[in-house]
């Protein structure tokens, strides 16, 4: 089919309203204020939070705000400390020595001590190019890391950590994509879990746990060979827990007088 050619204007045909080309213009300059107040509010920061180039980006990203949050708490931490220290009050001594009390078993110290070190990764490559078998058994997964933790726990570990980080209560474990996001940082493979503590028991604890079994036959499997590391420490140091604690602000105390 072809085209109908161009006709001219005819006589019939009217010229655009005065409105309407004025309209126009200001159309225009409307978009460019609106674009401008855009710039200005988003300081050079993407306006739509949560979009991504790729998993690369979304790393960093989380690992800079987190790594900053943790650095104000630390601030916030030292300067609470700071100005309780200066309160003359008999209440507030007997306070914070209860408070230092639980510091040890709320993995706010230093531990160190004999104990074990698992090291789990994905398969190597050429095994996962080639591999016929289901890709869900060829990488590590949470429930993975979360198997040896509670392994080592049951054990009688008495500290744990996970990439060099300390395991406290409040340590979530979940997967991102190819990565592992532990205590609100993600980390790629391979995953280190390292415990203090007794390492015969903590041996039996991990050898009898029958999920940390089906993971180990994986790991023999030419054509899974998940990694699989266990090794005896005479010397592990877990740091104390110094990331983000579940609290948000700290009050006064009141004392009468």
């Amino acid at each position: 089919m072809t085209e109908a050619p161009h006709e001219s204007p005819g006589p019939g045909d009217r010229r655009r309203p005065l409105g309407w080309r004025l309209a126009t213009p200001l159309a225009v300059l409307l978009c460019g204020a609106l674009f401008a107040v855009s710039a200005l509010n988003s300081g050079g920061t993407d306006l739509r939070p949560g979009r991504y180039i790729n998993l690369t980006d979304f790393v960093r990203t989380e690992s800079r705000e987190y790594d900053a949050l943790r650095e104000r708490v630390a601030q916030l931490t030292d300067d609470v400390e700071r100005l309780t220290g200066q309160v003359d009050d008999a209440d507030v001594r007997r306070l914070r020595a209860q408070a230092h009390s639980l510091e040890r078993p709320a993995g706010l110290e230093d531990v160190s001590g004999a104990g074990i070190t698992v090291v789990l990764t994905d398969s190597p490559t050429d095994v996962a190019e080639s591999s016929q078998r289901d890709p869900n058994r060829l990488v590590v997964h949470q429930q993975d890391i979360q198997a040896v933790v509670n392994a080592v726990w049951i054990g009688g570990a008495v500290a744990v950590t996970i990439q060099g980080q300390r395991v406290v209560s409040t340590t979530g474990i979940k997967c991102i994509g190819n990565s592992v996001q532990i205590q609100g940082v993600p980390y790629p493979q391979p995953y280190t879990i390292s415990a203090v503590g007794d390492p015969t028991s903590i041996a039996a604890a991990i050898a009898s746990d029958s999920y940390l079994a089906l993971y180990r036959s994986d790991a023999a499997e030419p054509d899974i060979a998940v990694g699989w590391e266990e090794k005896v420490e005479d010397l592990l140091t877990a740091p104390a827990y110094d990331g983000l604690l579940d609290r948000s602000y700290a009050e006064p105390l009141k004392t009468d007088g």
